[in-house]
């Protein structure tokens, strides 16, 4: 794991945007297309907005799966990470989009065919972040490290579902849902190369658990660490509870 620690969220956004972009650029130019997981979530407003800006990708060849979705939210909600990321990414961009249908008749029918189109190909690049309770995707503590699925219908823990109150989304507790579809850790491990973005001072005990204690499945992020090629984006104030050996060994910027 890769840390690298920026002034303010602006220029991590902005620095993280970049390297993506080489990345999906390279993959383009060397196999004729490029296969991406994208986040969703208030702390990844600005890089999404960063990557969708930059120049010199040619988006029609990329193809995009999406982390994690509630179980019964439709599209027209505004909590919902497809609804996000259509008007965030996919419209502006034009890429190819395989959204979760976590509102469909047959969950499992659904989960199994997402399953299907994402692993029919190598991922070249997963962006996500990491949640207040430490969690990657929907996958709260304890995260199962073991399931070699690529989606699972997973329980939301109550830190989760108050962190999505926090962030606006819902006005209460009571309306979070209680089940969401996502993608399992062994399956974001897949991706040839990870990309974390995590600004927020919220962030700062989750992101010092992740990366100075026991890789663990009550850190879900900490598994992380196994992944030869993830960086994690930080800023000052995500960065502000790591002790001044690990912050030394990051990237001050």
């Amino acid at each position: 794991m890769l840390l690298k620690i920026f002034e303010n969220a602006t220029l991590l956004a902005q620095t993280a945007a970049d390297q993506a972009r080489a990345t999906i650029r390279s993959a383009i130019a060397e196999r004729g297309g490029a296969r991406i997981i994208l986040a969703t979530g208030t702390s990844q407003f600005a890089f999404l907005e960063a990557l969708t800006s930059a120049t010199g990708i040619d988006w029609p060849k990329v193809e995009a799966f999406h982390l994690d979705e509630y179980v019964g939210i439709p599209t027209t909600h505004p909590a919902s990470f497809r609804k996000i990321l259509l008007e965030r990414v996919v419209r502006k961009t034009g890429l190819q989009f395989h959204p979760i249908e976590a509102d469909a008749p047959n969950l499992d029918t659904a989960v199994r065919e997402i399953g299907k189109q994402l692993t029919s190909a190598p991922v070249d690049l997963a962006f996500i972040g990491i949640g207040e309770n430490g969690h990657i995707a929907f996958n709260d503590p304890p995260a199962d490290f073991e399931i070699d699925e690529a989606y699972k219908i997973v329980e939301l823990d109550e830190a989760c579902r108050r962190q999505q109150v926090g962030e606006g989304w819902f006005s209460d507790i009571s309306e979070v849902p209680a089940r969401a579809i996502s993608m399992t850790p062994r399956q974001i491990l897949k991706a040839r190369q990870i990309i974390t973005v995590v600004p927020d001072l919220r962030k700062a005990q989750a992101v010092k658990a992740a990366v100075e204690r026991e890789i663990t499945p009550m850190i879900p992020a900490s598994i992380l660490r196994r992944h030869p090629d993830a960086t994690v984006y930080l800023d000052y104030d995500s960065a502000s509870l790591l002790s001044p050996a690990t912050r030394a060994i990051g990237a001050m910027l």
